[in-house]
């Protein structure tokens, strides 16, 4: 077909066979020098460190922030616990993996996808912690004293009535801490450790996106540094998918606070 309406279908035919090319190099593990291979084993253990990191990095933020903005105003374990918060927010990220590396790692005498996840996990706390209080912290003291008008137990209120007012501030405090251990490398080196193959063994080295971007653009192979651009790409759509796709629950009102 000639003319500008051909010429349209033939660039959406080239369009689509590279997305299809694309797809094809990421659905496949790493070939070592040679053209192809992928990173979709790495794409799968990063899911795994960041649910782990997660399940133990949320709660534990959380609950921090709770103590601090709720039940230990002025004290001396709160003042404590919030320098701490305040310390680990400057302490460079690899310092966390060999932390971690001689609590977790050395005990057990290997590399695990565990240790990985409870790294990026402790990495998360303190940015979720200071934002809890913060957040908890701008609800209105009216708001309390109604609910504990009503005959509500102070951690009742707390739990249903305050932190669900803060909640969507709380939230984008996880999405920020989330968002920051996503692409982080240096403590994944002394925990993970990456694995070239399919792993969903927690006790067992697992591959990981940042560690195999690191990998690929070391390595003396133009492949490999092809494909460590590509990985940095969806290293970075994967990051701003997911917090976009809470964002918009949070707005529909799946999990939005009272105003």
């Amino acid at each position: 077909m000639k003319g500008p309406l051909g010429q349209i279908m033939r660039q959406a035919q080239q369009a689509q066979e590279a997305m299809k090319r694309v797809q094809d190099e990421l659905a496949r593990t790493e070939i070592t020098g040679e053209a192809g291979g992928g990173m979709a084993n790495a794409i799968f253990g990063s899911g795994i460190l960041l649910v782990i990191g997660s399940v133990v990095g949320v709660p534990i933020g959380i609950a921090g922030g709770i103590f601090l903005a709720e039940f230990g105003r002025g004290s001396r374990l709160a003042n404590a616990v919030r320098f701490t918060a305040d310390v680990l927010n400057g302490v460079p990220s690899i310092v966390m993996g060999i932390a971690v590396y001689s609590l977790i790692v050395l005990p057990q005498k290997h590399f695990s996808a565990l240790s990985g996840g409870v790294a990026l996990g402790i990495m998360m706390v303190p940015t979720i912690t200071r934002t809890t209080e913060e957040m908890l912290l701008m609800v209105p003291n009216s708001i309390r004293e109604a609910a504990l008008g009503l005959g509500l137990p102070n951690w009742r209120s707390v739990l249903s009535i305050t932190l669900r007012t803060a909640s969507p501030g709380v939230i984008t405090g996880c999405m920020l801490a989330f968002a920051r251990v996503a692409g982080e490398t240096a403590p994944l080196l002394f925990t993970a450790f990456g694995n070239h193959f399919w792993s969903a063994n927690l006790n067992q080295p697992i591959a990981a996106l940042p560690l195999q971007i690191f990998v690929y653009a070391i390595s003396p192979y133009d492949e490999w540094h092809r494909l460590a651009w590509g990985g940095a790409l969806v290293l970075i759509v994967l990051i701003v998918v997911s917090v976009a796709l809470v964002r918009y629950v949070t707005s529909r009102g799946v999990l939005k606070g009272a105003n």
